[in-house]
Formats: structure tokens, sequence, C-alpha cells
């Protein structure tokens, strides 16, 4: 993990279950600056818990109070022999962005994937946001496969 977190000089740390209604409020806070329908910090804090509790979910925060966060989400895959992981959020408090917290914490989080025998670590990013697609592109993350052109796209289905 990277130490150039200029919000106190600390390292992103794991989570614990007493950090849950930080990270809620993280995420919801996420979620309302890019006009984004969250289930509000109650419900939040309630899943944390109970997905804090296991090790197939994992948040990172970073800074003092926590500025920063990095949720993801680990299961195993065909292709790989170790567990693929997927980042679901990463976000940093707009006042501290540009002080290089998310690329602390997405050092963590690689940290963190290659720690636990991890081979890839996947991203969906939507294709407006050219922010977030310059940030992940300049620490080498692509959305084309190895000698191929054309981008992958992400399909969902909400059930």
């Amino acid at each position: 993990m990277t130490s150039d977190d200029s919000a106190g000089g600390q390292r992103p740390r794991r989570a614990t279950l007493d950090d849950a209604a930080v990270i809620a409020q993280l995420l919801h806070d996420f979620n309302t600056e890019f006009s984004t329908p969250t289930p509000g910090t109650q419900e939040l804090e309630s899943r944390l818990t109970q997905l804090l509790a296991g090790d197939d979910v994992v948040v990172l925060l970073t800074g003092e109070p926590a500025s920063g966060v990095a949720v993801l989400s680990f299961r195993p895959n065909v292709w790989y022999r170790g567990p693929v992981a997927i980042l679901d959020e990463l976000y940093v408090r707009p006042e501290l962005r540009g002080h290089r917290l998310g690329s602390a914490l997405l050092d963590a989080a690689l940290d963190l994937v290659r720690s636990r025998g991890g081979a890839l670590l996947e991203i969906n990013v939507d294709g407006e946001d050219t922010d977030a697609r310059r940030f992940y592109e300049a620490h080498g993350f692509t959305n084309t496969e190895p000698n191929q052109t054309d981008p992958m796209l992400y399909y969902y289905r909400e059930l």
C-alpha cells in the first residue's frame, strides 16, 4: 500500500464493522454527488454490517476522518486460480481530490487482491465518466482484451 495520503499521511486501512456508518455516509454522498439513486445511509449501514462480517466484501478507508473509500467484492472464477475481484466503488470527497487519495486506495486494492492470490481486478465505469476512465487508464486498466481493438461492454439486468 502506498503512503502518499496527504490528508493525514496514513495508508489506506481495512474497514471493520465499527466503520459501517462512516462507509454508508461516504457511499451515500458519492451517489448523491452524481445524482444516482441511493437507499440511504441506514439501509447502506445495515447491508455493510452484514457484508463486512464475511470475507467476500472488503472495504478500504483512507484519511482521518475517513475521506475516501474503496469497496471490493471477491468471487471464484473458472478462468483464474485465485479469486477475481471487482472494485464496486471508489470515492474520495470532492474537496480532497487531487491529493492522490484515490491512487492510494487503488494501489491498496491491487495489493489486497494480489495478497489473496487474485490475478484480476475488474472495474465498471460509465461511458460518459471521462474523469474516471482517464484515472483508471492512467493506472494501467484497459477496456479492451489483449490483441483486440473493440471495447468490452458491460450488460446488466435487475431482477
